[in-house]
């Protein structure tokens, strides 16, 4: 399992945590939400969690609790500007397909071990 950032994503981490003043990673996870199914949840970890796995690049560190690694695993993550939004990008190859305005997404069919997985709010 892995997850990897792209030089401009852990900038972006690294940038966030020192305007925080304070944390340890950006803590990356999903949840049911919008057209499609599942959208990207971000929030600062000030821990680690039991159930965290832990993923470094470029000085940047990300943790993804177990149940949204089993949709995030082989994930790309790059820090992109488009127009005037800037935002946190996937490229993610467990996405089967994404819903019109890019805010949700689907995952294509579970592997045995994920199939009941349920993923927190």
């Amino acid at each position: 399992m892995a997850i990897t950032l792209t030089e401009n994503a852990a900038k972006q981490i690294q940038r966030q945590l020192a305007k925080r003043g304070k944390g340890i990673a950006l803590r990356i996870g999903v949840k049911k939400v919008g057209c499609t199914g599942l959208a990207h949840t971000f929030d600062i970890a000030d821990e680690t969690r039991a159930n965290d796995h832990s993923f470094e690049s470029h000085n940047a560190r990300v943790l993804i609790d177990a149940d949204s690694l089993a949709f995030l695993d082989g994930s790309r993550i790059d820090f992109v500007t488009e127009g005037l939004k800037q935002m946190f990008k996937f490229d993610n190859p467990n996405v089967d397909s994404e819903c019109g305005c890019g805010e949700s997404f689907n995952v294509k069919k579970t592997k045995p071990d994920v199939k009941n997985t349920e993923v927190a709010p």
